[in-house]
Protein backbone atom coordinates (compact mmCIF):
# COMPACT_ATOMS: atom_id res chain seq x y z
CA UNK A 1 0.00 0.00 0.00
CA UNK A 2 1.43 3.33 -0.46
CA UNK A 3 2.05 5.64 1.95
CA UNK A 4 0.35 9.13 2.54
CA UNK A 5 1.90 12.41 2.79
CA UNK A 6 2.88 14.78 6.00
CA UNK A 7 3.93 17.83 6.73
CA UNK A 8 6.98 19.03 8.26
CA UNK A 9 6.77 22.57 9.50
CA UNK A 10 10.43 23.55 10.45
CA UNK A 11 10.74 26.08 7.86
CA UNK A 12 7.94 27.77 9.46
CA UNK A 13 10.23 28.39 12.19
CA UNK A 14 13.49 28.72 10.83
CA UNK A 15 15.46 28.48 7.21
CA UNK A 16 16.53 25.29 8.26
CA UNK A 17 17.81 22.84 5.30
CA UNK A 18 20.71 22.85 3.10
CA UNK A 19 19.22 23.50 -0.01
CA UNK A 20 17.06 26.66 1.57
CA UNK A 21 17.76 29.37 -0.40
CA UNK A 22 14.21 31.27 1.06
CA UNK A 23 14.65 31.52 4.27
CA UNK A 24 12.01 31.49 7.31
CA UNK A 25 8.10 30.90 6.08
CA UNK A 26 6.36 34.37 6.14
CA UNK A 27 2.95 33.65 8.18
CA UNK A 28 1.06 34.56 5.11
CA UNK A 29 2.68 31.73 3.20
CA UNK A 30 2.09 29.55 6.05
CA UNK A 31 -1.46 29.98 5.77
CA UNK A 32 -1.57 29.41 2.07
CA UNK A 33 0.03 26.52 2.92
CA UNK A 34 -2.01 24.86 5.75
CA UNK A 35 -5.38 25.61 3.91
CA UNK A 36 -3.69 23.99 0.70
CA UNK A 37 -2.84 20.70 3.14
CA UNK A 38 -6.19 20.31 4.92
CA UNK A 39 -7.87 21.03 1.28
CA UNK A 40 -5.08 18.45 0.33
CA UNK A 41 -6.00 16.12 3.03
CA UNK A 42 -2.07 16.07 4.15
CA UNK A 43 -3.18 16.07 7.92
CA UNK A 44 -0.44 14.76 10.03
CA UNK A 45 1.57 17.49 11.05
CA UNK A 46 5.14 17.33 12.57
CA UNK A 47 6.11 20.49 15.14
CA UNK A 48 9.15 20.37 17.38
CA UNK A 49 9.86 23.30 20.17
CA UNK A 50 13.44 23.75 18.65
CA UNK A 51 12.19 25.09 15.22
CA UNK A 52 11.47 28.78 16.80
CA UNK A 53 7.70 29.36 17.67
CA UNK A 54 6.20 27.21 15.08
CA UNK A 55 3.91 25.76 17.19
CA UNK A 56 2.15 29.26 17.79
CA UNK A 57 2.51 29.88 14.28
CA UNK A 58 0.58 26.88 13.17
CA UNK A 59 -2.06 27.16 15.88
CA UNK A 60 -2.92 31.13 14.53
CA UNK A 61 -2.88 30.42 11.09
CA UNK A 62 -4.27 26.49 10.61
CA UNK A 63 -7.95 26.66 9.23
CA UNK A 64 -10.08 26.51 12.00
CA UNK A 65 -11.39 24.09 13.77
CA UNK A 66 -8.12 22.49 12.51
CA UNK A 67 -8.22 18.60 10.50
CA UNK A 68 -4.51 18.27 11.83
CA UNK A 69 -2.75 15.41 13.68
CA UNK A 70 0.06 17.67 15.08
CA UNK A 71 2.99 15.70 16.60
CA UNK A 72 5.15 17.59 19.06
CA UNK A 73 8.54 16.58 20.41
CA UNK A 74 10.43 15.96 24.13
CA UNK A 75 12.85 17.99 25.56
CA UNK A 76 16.04 16.68 25.94
CA UNK A 77 15.67 14.59 29.26
CA UNK A 78 18.05 16.26 31.09
CA UNK A 79 15.97 18.70 32.34
CA UNK A 80 13.92 16.59 33.82
CA UNK A 81 10.60 14.33 33.60
CA UNK A 82 8.70 17.37 35.17
CA UNK A 83 9.94 19.56 32.91
CA UNK A 84 9.36 17.55 30.07
CA UNK A 85 6.13 16.91 30.72
CA UNK A 86 5.21 20.76 31.45
CA UNK A 87 7.04 21.40 28.42
CA UNK A 88 4.48 19.26 26.04
CA UNK A 89 1.84 20.64 27.89
CA UNK A 90 2.60 23.95 26.59
CA UNK A 91 3.36 22.49 23.66
CA UNK A 92 -0.24 21.36 23.15
CA UNK A 93 -1.33 25.41 24.92
CA UNK A 94 0.69 26.92 21.81
CA UNK A 95 -0.85 25.37 19.19
CA UNK A 96 -4.62 26.08 20.98
CA UNK A 97 -5.83 22.67 21.54
CA UNK A 98 -6.34 20.50 24.23
CA UNK A 99 -4.77 17.35 23.45
CA UNK A 100 -1.82 16.86 20.52
CA UNK A 101 -2.18 13.75 17.86
CA UNK A 102 1.19 12.54 19.32
CA UNK A 103 4.43 12.80 21.01
CA UNK A 104 7.92 11.54 19.87
CA UNK A 105 10.91 10.99 21.96
CA UNK A 106 12.68 13.27 19.88
CA UNK A 107 16.30 12.15 21.14
CA UNK A 108 16.02 8.41 20.87
CA UNK A 109 19.25 8.05 23.84
CA UNK A 110 17.22 9.69 26.26
CA UNK A 111 15.28 6.18 26.41
CA UNK A 112 18.50 4.18 26.64
CA UNK A 113 19.96 6.18 29.30
CA UNK A 114 18.79 5.48 33.05
CA UNK A 115 15.94 7.20 32.95
CA UNK A 116 14.18 5.98 29.93
CA UNK A 117 11.49 3.37 31.46
CA UNK A 118 10.43 6.49 33.79
CA UNK A 119 10.30 8.47 30.63
CA UNK A 120 8.39 6.35 28.48
CA UNK A 121 5.67 5.71 31.79
CA UNK A 122 5.17 9.53 31.95
CA UNK A 123 4.12 9.51 28.67
CA UNK A 124 2.15 6.37 28.92
CA UNK A 125 0.90 8.64 31.92
CA UNK A 126 -0.15 11.75 29.55
CA UNK A 127 -1.49 9.53 26.92
CA UNK A 128 -4.11 7.87 29.63
CA UNK A 129 -4.89 11.61 30.48
CA UNK A 130 -5.96 12.30 27.44
CA UNK A 131 -3.43 15.34 26.35
CA UNK A 132 -2.07 12.65 23.80
CA UNK A 133 -3.68 10.02 21.41
CA UNK A 134 -0.11 8.11 20.27
CA UNK A 135 3.37 8.14 21.49
CA UNK A 136 6.26 7.83 18.85
CA UNK A 137 9.80 7.59 18.84
CA UNK A 138 12.12 10.14 16.07
CA UNK A 139 15.09 7.33 15.73
CA UNK A 140 17.76 7.53 13.26
CA UNK A 141 19.97 4.43 11.70
CA UNK A 142 22.69 4.70 14.58
CA UNK A 143 19.53 4.25 17.14
CA UNK A 144 19.25 0.75 16.32
CA UNK A 145 15.18 1.85 15.60
CA UNK A 146 14.13 -2.16 15.71
CA UNK A 147 15.19 -2.91 19.03
CA UNK A 148 13.79 0.12 20.23
CA UNK A 149 10.56 -0.96 18.70
CA UNK A 150 11.03 -4.01 20.25
CA UNK A 151 11.61 -2.63 23.80
CA UNK A 152 8.81 -0.11 24.21
CA UNK A 153 6.42 -1.11 21.56
CA UNK A 154 5.62 2.18 20.36
CA UNK A 155 2.12 3.67 18.83
CA UNK A 156 4.60 5.65 16.35
CA UNK A 157 8.14 5.57 14.95
CA UNK A 158 9.84 8.16 12.39
CA UNK A 159 12.56 7.22 10.79
CA UNK A 160 14.76 8.70 8.19
CA UNK A 161 14.98 6.88 4.58
CA UNK A 162 15.50 8.35 0.95
CA UNK A 163 16.78 7.54 -2.45
CA UNK A 164 19.98 8.25 -0.99
CA UNK A 165 19.62 6.37 2.50
CA UNK A 166 18.37 3.22 2.18
CA UNK A 167 20.09 1.71 4.82
CA UNK A 168 16.79 0.90 6.77
CA UNK A 169 15.26 -0.47 3.39
CA UNK A 170 17.84 -2.60 2.50
CA UNK A 171 18.45 -4.47 6.37
CA UNK A 172 14.46 -5.09 6.27
CA UNK A 173 13.99 -2.80 9.50
CA UNK A 174 11.37 -0.74 8.70
CA UNK A 175 9.01 -3.54 7.80
CA UNK A 176 9.84 -5.58 10.79
CA UNK A 177 8.89 -2.47 12.69
CA UNK A 178 5.91 -2.16 10.87
CA UNK A 179 4.90 -5.29 11.44
CA UNK A 180 5.71 -5.20 14.88
CA UNK A 181 2.26 -3.11 14.39
CA UNK A 182 3.74 0.23 14.82
CA UNK A 183 3.23 3.00 12.46
CA UNK A 184 5.88 3.97 10.39
CA UNK A 185 6.48 7.58 9.43
CA UNK A 186 9.27 8.35 6.70
CA UNK A 187 11.46 11.89 7.16
CA UNK A 188 14.47 12.87 5.24
CA UNK A 189 12.73 11.94 2.16
CA UNK A 190 15.43 14.71 0.11
CA UNK A 191 17.70 14.32 2.80
CA UNK A 192 17.37 18.06 3.93
CA UNK A 193 17.42 18.89 0.28
CA UNK A 194 21.22 17.37 -0.51
CA UNK A 195 19.34 15.54 -3.80
CA UNK A 196 18.40 19.25 -5.46
CA UNK A 197 22.07 21.12 -4.89
CA UNK A 198 24.39 22.16 -7.26
CA UNK A 199 27.37 20.02 -7.52
CA UNK A 200 29.23 23.18 -6.93
CA UNK A 201 26.77 24.25 -4.10
CA UNK A 202 28.45 21.17 -1.64
CA UNK A 203 30.06 21.98 1.45
CA UNK A 204 33.57 21.21 1.16
CA UNK A 205 33.49 17.61 3.37
CA UNK A 206 30.75 16.48 0.84
CA UNK A 207 32.72 17.17 -2.31
CA UNK A 208 33.43 13.62 -2.63
CA UNK A 209 29.75 12.99 -3.52
CA UNK A 210 29.41 15.24 -6.75
CA UNK A 211 29.81 12.36 -8.68
CA UNK A 212 27.31 9.91 -7.06
CA UNK A 213 25.03 12.73 -7.22
CA UNK A 214 25.67 13.47 -10.77
CA UNK A 215 25.12 10.14 -11.51
CA UNK A 216 21.42 9.45 -9.43
CA UNK A 217 20.67 12.83 -11.32
CA UNK A 218 21.38 11.29 -14.96
CA UNK A 219 20.05 7.95 -14.43
CA UNK A 220 16.82 9.46 -13.22
CA UNK A 221 16.66 11.71 -16.40
CA UNK A 222 17.38 8.03 -18.50
CA UNK A 223 14.07 6.80 -16.60
CA UNK A 224 11.68 9.86 -17.58
CA UNK A 225 11.52 10.94 -13.96
CA UNK A 226 12.94 14.21 -12.34
CA UNK A 227 14.23 14.46 -8.63
CA UNK A 228 11.16 15.55 -6.60
CA UNK A 229 9.07 12.72 -7.99
CA UNK A 230 11.64 10.16 -7.99
CA UNK A 231 12.14 11.18 -4.42
CA UNK A 232 8.66 10.84 -3.63
CA UNK A 233 8.03 7.87 -5.63
CA UNK A 234 11.17 5.86 -3.60
CA UNK A 235 9.81 7.37 -0.23
CA UNK A 236 6.23 6.96 -0.51
CA UNK A 237 6.62 2.93 -1.74
CA UNK A 238 8.78 1.54 1.15
CA UNK A 239 7.31 -1.65 2.25
CA UNK A 240 5.74 -1.24 5.51
CA UNK A 241 5.89 2.50 5.57
CA UNK A 242 2.86 4.13 6.53
CA UNK A 243 2.99 8.17 5.49
CA UNK A 244 6.26 10.28 4.32
CA UNK A 245 6.97 13.86 6.10
CA UNK A 246 7.84 16.70 4.01
CA UNK A 247 9.10 20.19 4.51
CA UNK A 248 7.93 22.94 1.88
CA UNK A 249 8.91 26.64 2.00
CA UNK A 250 5.69 27.83 -0.32
CA UNK A 251 2.43 26.48 -1.21
CA UNK A 252 3.55 26.31 -4.30
CA UNK A 253 6.31 23.93 -3.35
CA UNK A 254 3.71 21.94 -1.59
CA UNK A 255 1.18 21.52 -4.74
CA UNK A 256 4.05 20.44 -6.64
CA UNK A 257 4.92 17.98 -3.97
CA UNK A 258 1.28 16.58 -3.98
CA UNK A 259 0.74 16.20 -8.15
CA UNK A 260 4.07 14.59 -7.72
CA UNK A 261 2.95 12.16 -5.53
CA UNK A 262 0.23 11.13 -7.65
CA UNK A 263 2.38 10.22 -10.54
CA UNK A 264 2.77 6.64 -11.45
CA UNK A 265 5.72 5.40 -10.20
CA UNK A 266 8.75 5.12 -12.44
CA UNK A 267 11.18 2.10 -13.06
CA UNK A 268 14.06 3.09 -11.44
CA UNK A 269 17.46 0.99 -10.77
CA UNK A 270 16.59 1.90 -6.91
CA UNK A 271 19.21 0.47 -5.02
CA UNK A 272 21.98 1.84 -7.33
CA UNK A 273 21.48 5.12 -6.24
CA UNK A 274 22.17 4.73 -2.97
CA UNK A 275 25.39 6.69 -0.81
CA UNK A 276 27.64 4.81 1.43
CA UNK A 277 29.08 7.42 2.02
CA UNK A 278 28.97 7.40 6.30
CA UNK A 279 29.24 11.47 6.46
CA UNK A 280 26.66 12.59 3.36
CA UNK A 281 24.06 10.14 5.64
CA UNK A 282 24.45 12.37 8.96
CA UNK A 283 23.36 15.83 7.89
CA UNK A 284 25.07 16.51 12.06
CA UNK A 285 28.59 15.88 10.45
CA UNK A 286 27.97 18.34 6.98
CA UNK A 287 28.76 21.16 8.97
CA UNK A 288 31.14 19.87 11.61
CA UNK A 289 33.44 22.77 11.57
CA UNK A 290 30.53 25.02 12.66
CA UNK A 291 29.17 25.46 16.52
CA UNK A 292 25.58 23.26 17.31
CA UNK A 293 23.92 26.71 16.67
CA UNK A 294 25.22 27.39 13.65
CA UNK A 295 24.14 23.25 12.47
CA UNK A 296 20.66 24.08 13.85
CA UNK A 297 20.19 26.74 11.34
CA UNK A 298 21.38 25.06 8.54
CA UNK A 299 20.06 22.02 9.01
CA UNK A 300 17.37 20.39 10.74
CA UNK A 301 17.99 17.46 13.15
CA UNK A 302 15.47 16.08 13.98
Amino acid sequence: MTAILGLGTAQFGGDYGISNTRGRVGEDEVRSILQLAADCKVLALDAAWYDGDVERIVGRNWPFPSPFKPQIRTLPLDKGLDWVESRLRRSVEHMGLARAHAALVDRAEDLTGEQGDALWARLEKLKSEGLISKIGISATHADQPLLLARRFKPDLMQVPASILDQRLVRSGEIRAIADLGVEVQIREVFLQGLLFLPREALPANLSAIGPHLSRVRRIMAECGADPLHAALSYALNIDGAASAIVGVTSAAELRAIIAASERPTPRIPWESLALNDEVALDPKQWFADLGERAQRRLVRVA
